[in-house]
């Protein structure tokens, strides 16, 4: 029989049940050896650079798109809350603009409604002794004036006719005068004059037109909002 001694050298000399140890940097010299190829070295170096530098890039991605999810969930939380301030700040101005419309209204119409007695005031004032009316009317505008028309005092004008009797001619004439002398009266012209017989009397009766006019002193003092009775 033939025999073959396969362990030579140290391992034949090692007792059995031993390990043989590795020399890292026996390696390290033989791998430095066997690499003769600078350009091998280059190309593996850049590898292992460019994978680094990308998952670098990608952690530095995602901590970034972290921070933008956190900034617009925070924007649109903001966003809501303020629309919301927005819309009840519309509301409230929307309200206030109502208001304001309706205190100019009623402010316009307040003032309006010291017209008439003005003009009876004045025309009693000038009335004389010998002359008495027989009828006070509203001549062309007819029409009430809207309310959009009292808030921006641009009421059509009011006229008047005047029908009366008089025993003395002369009397019509200071009438006509005493009326021009108003303030709140413009425009007094005669419409018409005859002779009539009252209870066995000739007497004169007349028709006069006039128009109303608010006092330059009163235009001065208005503002876009005043209170009641500015035309006092």
């Amino acid at each position: 029989m033939i025999e073959i001694d396969l362990l030579t050298g140290d391992a034949a000399a090692r007792p059995p049940g031993t390990r043989r140890r590795i020399d890292l940097g026996a390696l390290l010299a033989g791998a430095r050896d066997r690499v003769r190829d600078p350009w091998l070295v280059i190309a593996t170096l850049s590898v292992v650079l460019s994978v680094g530098l990308g998952v670098g890039s990608w952690i530095t991605q995602r901590a970034a798109g972290e921070t933008l999810r956190a900034q617009e969930t925070l924007a649109v939380q903001d966003s809501v809350r303020f629309a919301a301030v927005l819309a009840r700040l519309g509301a409230a101005e929307t309200q206030r603009d109502s208001v304001m419309a309706q205190m100019t209204s009623i402010a316009a119409i307040d003032r309006q409604r010291f017209i008439w007695p003005h003009l009876l005031d004045e025309i009693a004032r000038a009335l004389p002794a010998e002359a008495w009316l027989r009828s006070i009317a509203q001549g062309s505008a007819s029409t009430a004036p809207s309310v959009d028309q009292l808030a921006a005092d641009s009421v059509p004008p009011l006229t008047i006719r005047l029908v009366g009797v008089t025993v003395d001619i002369q009397a019509l004439t200071v009438f006509m005068k005493q009326l021009e002398a108003s303030p709140f009266i413009a425009e007094v012209g005669l419409a018409s004059s005859s002779v009539m017989q009252v209870e066995g009397q000739t007497v004169n009766e007349f028709a006069l037109d006039l128009r109303y006019e608010r006092p330059a002193s009163a235009r001065l003092l208005m503002v876009p909002l005043v209170g009641p009775g500015a035309d006092r």
